[in-house]
């Protein structure tokens, strides 16, 4: 999305010939694959681990993380295997998101207009939003080492970035639609009608 963000304010008269519907199909699916691949890996890895004893989970979900807390075999090798997949998994589209907003951010300090550099800037701050919540939770889970990091803190963690992130996410993007707010705003003053009455 950020390259998308990127390809639309910094290059507007090609982006119909560079966002089509196949390439960000292609996007998609690289995304799709990535990612599946990365977790077939510590699924297998974790399914080759022994368990004994209370098998409960200190979490609100069977997290990759919490789960590995529970065997009786050693999980170095896992917990390892899961730093070294979280490193380029999330610093990789961190640094290709800053590149895209730097780009974009230079390339709107450029637009001469006010109206213009604000509705630039709008179509971004959203998307940065959300994307800046969803990777910095992930990263506080997956990539800082857990020593000294409480379970609560892991949780809230884990709650950010799997029900927080999603939940807002259309939210930020309706709200920017001028006839969504206009009907949040509705709602909301007849609710204070009803209330005050």
């Amino acid at each position: 999305m950020s390259y998308d963000r990127y390809v639309a304010i910094c290059n507007p008269l090609r982006y119909t010939s560079i966002m089509t519907s196949e390439y960000s199909v292609k996007l998609s699916v690289i995304s799709w694959l990535l990612g599946f691949s990365l977790i077939l890996l510590d699924t297998i890895s974790t399914s080759m681990l022994t368990f004994c004893g209370p098998n409960i989970i200190d979490h609100f979900f069977c997290d990759l993380l919490p789960l590995l807390e529970i065997p009786c075999s050693d999980t170095f090798i896992i917990q390892f295997e899961v730093f070294l997949q979280s490193m380029p998994s999330v610093f990789i589209p961190t640094i290709i998101i800053i590149y895209s907003y730097v780009n974009i951010v230079l390339n709107i300090l450029k637009i001469q207009n006010y109206t213009g550099r604000q509705k630039a800037f709008s179509t971004c701050s959203s998307h940065l939003t959300v994307v800046s919540i969803f990777y910095w939770t992930l990263f506080s889970v997956y990539v800082i080492p857990r020593r000294g990091q409480a379970s609560t803190m892991s949780k809230v963690l884990s709650l950010l970035y799997t029900v927080f992130t999603p939940m807002i996410n259309p939210i930020i993007y309706s709200l920017r639609n001028k006839e969504i707010t206009k009907a949040v705003y509705g709602l909301i003053q007849k609710y204070i009608t009803q209330v005050c009455d």
